[in-house]
């Protein structure tokens, strides 16, 4: 099956949600929902969704520019903030492509650096990026307090 990729729109807003809330399963759609539009609008960001030859979405990948991210020497620098593949179609190299697609737009707002993140524990995840050329470049953990 062929994949077209392309620039998330208004349109793509119910499926774009529906992987949102697969990959962050722990927040509520609401949470999930209330910033689409604002990354939609961001021109420091940058939404590629796949799309099935019916129409259908099975991949997003959300793309920043950061000030700095982790490992990196220059600014801005793109990042990945969001990454996600439906699971009956991976391991078919849609998520690479997915990934090459959001580096060529850094590219193209002059990062020469690209930017990720992931949970300790997925190991899916942390596999997926070293198969498309990143390295582990740090470890954190992260506290909160309520005041």
């Amino acid at each position: 099956m062929t994949h077209t990729i392309r620039l998330a729109t208004a349109a793509d807003k119910p499926e774009w949600l529906r992987m949102r809330q697969m990959l962050w399963y722990h927040l509520s759609a609401e949470y999930l929902q209330s910033d689409l539009d604002s990354v939609l609008r961001d021109r420091k960001r940058a939404v590629f969704v796949a799309v099935r030859d019916d129409g259908g979405l099975v991949a997003f990948v959300e793309t920043s520019l950061r000030d700095y991210a982790e490992g990196c020497q220059t600014s801005p620098v793109g990042y990945i903030e969001a990454w996600y593949v439906d699971e009956n179609i991976r391991g078919q190299k849609l998520g690479r492509e997915m990934i090459t697609t959001a580096e060529a737009w850094a590219r193209e707002k002059g990062c020469t650096e690209m930017g990720s993140d992931t949970w300790l524990e997925n190991e899916a995840s942390i596999n997926a990026h070293k198969k498309t050329g990143y390295f582990e470049v740090d470890r954190l953990v992260h506290f909160m307090k309520k005041l």
